[in-house]
């Protein structure tokens, strides 16, 4: 029969802070786990809490009420008979490390703090956590008195230390520690560890998800043993969107996986495996078992039960793995954050300026993905989708009977035009708000511009002018730059006043619709209709939201997309030409949005200062045909203007709209890329340094001739 043992991963929505709400969920986990005939579960790291406490980690309070959720779920008579595995954060000997508490039968096990901490990109867990240097050591904790009273303990295990059972031995890794070169995977593996457990804080990047699954099947598959991965669902409380793919996996093979994206709020997932296969796995490499006769031994801590069934069960087939593309994470991640942040905001919708233009039109078909999403859960019964909804929308007894009609109570959009907007624009944003089934509404600003302009006129004595009638560059950019403040505030204004005026209770949240690459460049406004509650697409490129453009007009039927997305991306900010656009983004900004692409990824991610990216780019970009010294120069040129345009608009990232976190080159500067934004944009010594570059080459070029 085989040593057979079913196992239960978690992914839950948890919310920072949240402690009531945390606690139901992970006592639901524990439930469903049990309900599916698992002897061991696992959660996510800092479940208790909610990964996004941020500086609340450094408040006592934080560790006080987390025994005191921790004290609740271990008495709550449906968390017996069940190994649990519960992550939060313990003060020990005076420093705060993140933890694993394992307990069965209110009894405390293990008590386990994380080695590897991350502090790059997103994370800051220095800061608020010591890492666990004392590896294969523990040391004696001392438990509060709340827990001393119901486990009957004064002190437990506190350490990198593995579990023994009666039947099998369990290790552990958080997060972080499953990337380093030299993991614990490794070396409790050569420890005849058999089962490994992953308490993750992971968040969605475009792309991503194959990182985290080659990791998990590469290890398993070079190890061997039963490893369970579980993960967040939700925005927690910020611009990240924790996606999933909670996952089960045994030598190699995948045995469970759970969704990436979801808007429910507690889903577990297990298998049933044979443990005697991981040893016959790792006996037949012989160099696995002469490496193990000299690993090093963990302390173990026995835990005297049987966690492998005594009766006969069937095992778990292995599986694929089912990815997304990019077009359909960008439909489904930006959309479950959106409706996460809505029914924990206390507001009742979403207001969107709409220009007929991809950006914004992007932004409209994420709401409308989000809509689909909850009319979908709706009509499958999820109680917890069905009461958000009605408490969004102020009516304890509305159903909706399809997800148009869902979106015009949720979603109210505006096109805003200018004696600037074309009626290509104008009708291209009513179509797709028919389509989508947004409450729309079609207003003209020109009297509000007429007005400023005039006051200005009466103050100042001057008459500015736009550039085409012979006006400076000042003068055309403040005249263009009072239009998009004023629909931001326009914005604002009907946001607060729209439901009050269709007679419904509440308010509307406002959405902003600029991508990454604008605001790495700075071609927008500030306090612009950019600026704004949030953001759908500020961490997504052009290039992508182009590819997601065409995904909506095939996978949801919306058919106005299509001359959308045949325009050329444009600002409509100035006057027209017999009724025709003269202006586009790509003119105005002097570069394309694929080049500022390349940019970001070279400043973020290659970490690249203007030289470093001539360097690259010159050679990246280097054309068969075209004369080599005129390129030279060209490319010198492009990457001089990029950051000369990079520096002066910097200030912008301080009060950037918080957007949804999906790709790894954002710009802002509050969380994510922290850099002045105070420069000299002169940039005298590099630029100086790439002229002489641009020499160089071109020397070496005509003595290649």
């Amino acid at each position: 029969m085989g040593r057979k043992i079913t196992v239960a991963c978690c992914s839950l929505n948890q919310w920072a802070l949240d402690f009531d709400g945390n606690c139901s969920r992970i006592i639901e986990s524990i439930k469903q786990a049990k309900k599916q005939g698992a002897s061991y579960r696992v959660g996510p790291e800092l479940e208790i809490t909610g990964y996004g406490c941020a500086d609340h980690f450094l408040e006592v309070d934080t560790c006080r009420h987390s025994f005191e959720v921790l004290a609740k779920i271990m008495v709550d008579r449906d968390c017996q008979d069940i190994v649990c595995d519960v992550g939060m954060p313990v003060l020990h000997n005076n420093n705060l490390y993140n933890c694993r508490v394992i307990f069965y039968n209110k009894k405390i096990v293990l008590i386990r703090p994380k080695l590897t901490l991350c502090n790059d990109g997103n994370y800051r867990e220095l800061r608020w956590f010591n890492p666990w240097t004392k590896l294969k050591q523990f040391e004696d904790h001392a438990l509060p008195e709340i827990i001393q009273d119901i486990a009957k303990q004064k002190i437990v295990p506190f350490g990198d230390c593995i579990i023994s059972t009666l039947d099998t031995s369990i290790g552990f890794e958080t997060c972080e520690e499953m990337f380093v070169p030299s993991s614990p995977l490794n070396s409790m593996s050569l420890d005849n560890v058999e089962i490994i457990l992953n308490s993750s804080g992971s968040h969605h990047q475009l792309r991503k998800a194959n990182l985290r699954v080659e990791a998990i099947k590469e290890a398993t598959n070079k190890c061997g043993g039963l490893y369970l991965y579980s993960n967040f669902f939700g925005c927690d409380s910020d611009r990240l969107y924790y996606d999933g793919c909670s996952s089960i996996c045994m030598n190699g093979q995948f045995l469970a996986q759970g969704p990436q994206f979801s808007l429910e709020q507690v889903l577990t997932i297990s298998a049933t495996a044979d443990l005697d296969e991981v040893g016959i796995y790792r006996n037949r490499r012989k160099s696995f078992s002469l490496k193990a006769e000299h690993e090093g031994h963990y302390p173990r801590v026995e835990l005297p039960v049987s966690l492998c069934h005594k009766q006969n069960r069937v095992l778990t087939d292995p599986i694929d793995w089912q990815y997304h593309s990019a077009e359909e994470e960008i439909s489904l991640g930006p959309a479950c954050w959106l409706w996460d942040y809505l029914r924990r905001s206390g507001q009742n919708g979403y207001f969107l300026p709409l220009s007929g233009g991809i950006d914004s039109s992007s932004v409209a078909c994420i709401v409308s993905s989000m809509c689909r999403l909850v009319f979908k859960a709706v009509k499958e019964g999820n109680a917890q989708v069905i009461r958000d909804m009605r408490q969004i929308v102020g009516d304890d007894k509305y159903m909706p009977t399809n997800h148009q009609d869902l979106a015009n109570h949720l979603f109210t959009t505006c096109y805003m035009g200018s004696e600037n907007s074309s009626e290509e624009t104008k009708s291209r944003a009513k179509e797709l708000a028919k389509q989508v089934g947004s409450y729309h509404m079609d207003i003209s600003i020109q009297t509000l511009v007429s007005a400023l302009l005039a006051l200005f006129i009466s103050v100042m004595g001057v008459t500015p002018k736009f550039k085409k009638f012979g006006g400076s560059v000042r003068e055309n950019q403040a005249l263009q730059n009072i239009q998009a403040r004023l629909r931001m505030v326009l914005a604002y204004f009907f946001a607060q006043l729209t439901l009050w005026a269709r007679g419904r209770p509440g308010s509307l949240l406002v959405l902003g619709s600029a991508n990454v690459d604008e605001s790495l460049r700075g071609y927008m406004t500030k306090y612009d209709c950019s600026s704004a509650d949030l953001n759908p697409i500020g961490g997504i490129s052009k290039t992508d939201l182009k590819k997601f453009i065409l995904y909506c007009m095939k996978e949801f039927d919306l058919s106005s997309l299509q001359n959308i997305y045949g325009a050329p991306p444009t600002a409509e900010l100035e006057p027209l030409e017999n009724g025709q656009i003269t202006q586009t983004d790509e003119e105005d900004m002097g570069m394309t949005y694929d080049e500022l692409s390349a940019y970001g990824r070279l400043r973020q991610i290659d970490r690249c200062g203007p030289y470093s990216m001539f360097c690259k780019l010159v050679h990246l970009w280097k054309p068969k045909d075209t004369d080599t010294e005129t390129h030279n120069k060209t490319i010198a040129e492009k990457v001089k203007h990029f950051f000369r345009c990079y520096a002066i608009n910097r200030h912008k990232m301080t009060v950037l709209t918080p957007s949804y976190y999906a790709e790894c080159y954002s710009p802002d500067d509050n969380r994510f890329d922290l850099r002045p934004f105070l420069y000299n944009a002169s940039w005298s010594w590099q630029f100086e340094k790439i002229d002489a570059m641009v020499y160089e080459l071109d020397i070496y070029d005509q003595m290649q001739l």
